[in-house]
């Protein structure tokens, strides 16, 4: 597919960007409410996601959640490049998140990972610099959930605040405006604020109706850090391997459908609203371009109701869908031992 079909231009059905809420850090800086992810699962191309980037800023995004494992930088970066050359938008009217993998932990990797993907974006900073996961285990894009590293290690802090004194370096020399943790757990982000010399401005982390998190959540928020909730909408694109019997499906619930209709709009929008309304920014996607309008459209019109939000309360499945597997570290272990359920970090 060809990326650049015809010169850049806002849409006239978009949403004006203006219009769009947006969160305050503890910096100051001001992040869109809703962003546009870009982990196209295994069903779309490079190249559609890299369209959908374009169609959304099109249509009034101004926020994008990248990563270098989804292998679309640069096919994202041509979307950049041509933007900012139409002169219609600027590079200081977007917000765009990137994260480092788990393979590029090690001393000097980080820069060298940042600097790969401000490459392939054709940027020459990012606002936002994550780091994916807490653990340094390698696996392949598109493996099975049995598939293990032979290096995989467990967390160990002291091997994490190394990787976070090099994300320190690069808000140091200016090439990022702030840094964050993702995929973490109460235990191990306490101990990173305890030990950091530059706090985390966001943590992303799977929310969505039948995935809350309340203790995590409110720990983020009194800590004084922005969550960002990826699947917000229960993830219906998911790679096969990340689905299991129990999954339950967030846009099929009762309460969600009942807000839905209300409201004359589809489930998936009433997810987006609750998460804004409940104080998390939502980063979904899509590939087509009338879904990617209305969930943009959801953070501008039509809020949730006290009730409605207190009824979504009650639905929380503790449904956590993306279970980490292939993060872990020894034989005979459960996803469980990813995420600290006890409220200590599991031991090697």
């Amino acid at each position: 597919m060809n990326i650049k079909n015809t010169a850049f231009k806002l849409a006239s059905d978009g949403v004006d960007p203006s219009k769009v809420p947006s969160k305050e850090l503890y910096t100051g800086a001001r992040i869109p409410v809703i962003g546009l992810g870009t982990f196209g699962s295994d069903s779309v191309s490079h190249e559609d996601v890299a369209t959908s980037v374009r169609e959304a800023l099109s249509l009034g995004y101004r926020h994008l959640d990248c990563a270098s494992v989804y292998s679309n930088e640069d096919k994202i970066g041509q979307v950049l490049e041509e933007v900012f050359e139409s002169g219609v938008l600027k590079r200081e009217d977007l917000w765009i998140t990137s994260k480092v993998w788990n393979d590029k932990h090690g001393d000097g990797d980080v820069l060298l990972s940042c600097a790969q993907t401000l490459k392939d974006l054709r940027l020459d900073y990012l606002d936002l610099y994550l780091v994916h996961w807490p653990f340094p285990n390698y696996h392949s894009p598109g493996c099975d959930i049995d598939s293990r590293s032979p290096d995989s290690k467990p967390y160990i802090h002291e091997n994490y605040m190394k990787t976070w004194r090099q994300m320190e370096s690069l808000v140091e020399m200016g090439i990022v405006r702030h840094i964050g943790t993702s995929n973490m757990t109460i235990p191990k982000l306490d101990m990173v604020l305890g030990d950091c010399n530059i706090k985390p401005a966001c943590n992303e982390m799977e929310l969505h109706p039948h995935f809350q998190q309340p203790d995590f959540f409110n720990y983020v928020v009194k800590n004084g850090i922005l969550p960002i909730g990826f699947s917000p909408i229960g993830s219906p694109g998911r790679p096969e391997r990340d689905r299991t019997s129990l999954d339950t499906v967030d846009i099929e619930d009762p309460v969600v459908v009942a807000a839905a209709e209300r409201l004359g709009v589809h489930s998936a929008v009433v997810c987006l609203k609750w998460a804004v309304q409940r104080g998390q920014v939502p980063i979904p996607f899509s590939a087509k371009r009338k879904n990617i309008l209305s969930n943009l459209q959801a953070v501008t019109s039509d809020l949730l109701t006290g009730e409605e939000m207190k009824a979504f309360e009650g639905i929380d499945r503790n449904c956590r869908l993306i279970k980490g597997h292939v993060f872990l570290w020894k034989d005979g272990q459960e996803w469980t031992d990813l995420w600290d359920l006890d409220g200590s970090i599991t031991p090697a």
